[in-house]
């Protein structure tokens, strides 16, 4: 089996590519760098069943050879890049999904879209299931992310549906562990590296807005439970658990010994209020569900960002 994984070099794309080759299946990673890191790759330069190919996917891709599997991870997906980068987001999100959907019907491959928790906006259904439409705003600053993953969804669907494609569509609430980047904007590694720095924690409004975390191992787990035996239809992947942020930033205090402070910000524009999955279609079909604790799924995530920051403080001096 021979899977093709764009967004290799990013957070998941890069735990995504370690998992098949640790199945057994060839991957070809694709990248162009833009917010993806070739560190997270690195540890793969000489397997012999990983191949890597620097291309921006809005381009026309070709690949030499059999396909079994186009996994579409490329996309700007935190706050801080979407918002820096939204034309290239729009353009990942319809264009970069336009060739991947072409290359695997080229390749009669099965087809994987990673979408987000996002297409439900700022949800007026709490938990929120599969078929719940959302409540987004199209031209608000968080549009570009949202509605680029709503119509890869869309453009998906219509490949499945006109030309009989194998597909998936798995919609990813947050996720977090070892190799996302320190300044991404994400709230867990937010927290994190601003503990161990000693600076203050910035929480966004009053913290009283929840999330679910879902640690990095389940989620990779679910996501190849679901394109290996999974159903066309969208499919929630998260943890179910749900916490406040200022729930998460007093856990973060409380593991990393930091005496640092909370210090408010204004809410961001669109942020949503509540987030949580209703995880029963993945249960049902998948036979998924997530195992990691939020505790000890920070500690290692803790570890991670420890040795960050201290390559950052010796390459300082």
């Amino acid at each position: 089996m021979r899977v093709l994984v764009t967004g290799a070099a990013g957070f998941l794309g890069s735990h995504l590519v370690d998992k098949f080759l640790a199945l057994g299946y060839d991957v070809l990673g694709m990248d162009n760098h833009i917010t993806g890191n070739p560190a997270n790759l690195e540890h793969l330069g000489s397997h012999p069943r990983f191949r890597f190919a620097n291309q921006d996917v809005t381009r026309y891709i070709e690949v030499e050879g059999p396909l079994d599997g186009v996994l579409h991870f490329a996309s700007p997906a935190s706050p801080v890049d979407y918002l820096e980068l939204p034309i290239q987001t729009l353009k990942v999100g319809a264009l970069g999904t336009h060739k991947a959907l072409g290359l695997a019907m080229a390749k009669q491959a099965r087809f994987l879209l990673a979408s987000t928790s996002e297409v439900y906006g700022d949800p007026l259904v709490h938990p929120q299931p599969e078929s719940y439409w959302g409540n987004v705003n199209p031209v608000g600053p968080r549009g570009v992310y949202d509605e680029a993953k709503r119509f890869a969804e869309a453009l998906t669907m219509a490949y499945h549906r006109f030309h009989g494609l194998d597909t998936r569509i798995v919609r990813i609430f947050n996720t977090y562990g070892p190799r996302m980047r320190p300044n991404d904007g994400r709230v867990v590694s937010n927290f994190i590296v601003q503990a161990l720095r000693g600076e203050p924690l910035t929480v966004y409004g009053d913290g009283s807005q929840t999330r679910s975390f879902c640690y990095v191992d389940d989620l990779i787990e679910g996501i190849v439970g679901l394109f290996e035996r999974g159903t066309p239809e969208p499919t929630n992947i998260g943890n179910p658990h749900e916490f406040t942020v200022r729930q998460l930033a007093d856990r973060v205090l409380k593991l990393t010994g930091s005496k640092s402070s909370v210090v408010e910000r204004p809410l961001p524009i669109d942020d949503p209020q509540v987030r949580q999955p209703d995880i029963a279609r993945a249960h049902e079909t998948l036979g998924w569900e997530p195992k990691v604790t939020l505790e000890d799924g920070l500690r290692r995530t803790i570890e991670y960002f420890r040795d960050v920051v201290a390559r950052e403080g010796a390459a300082a001096r």
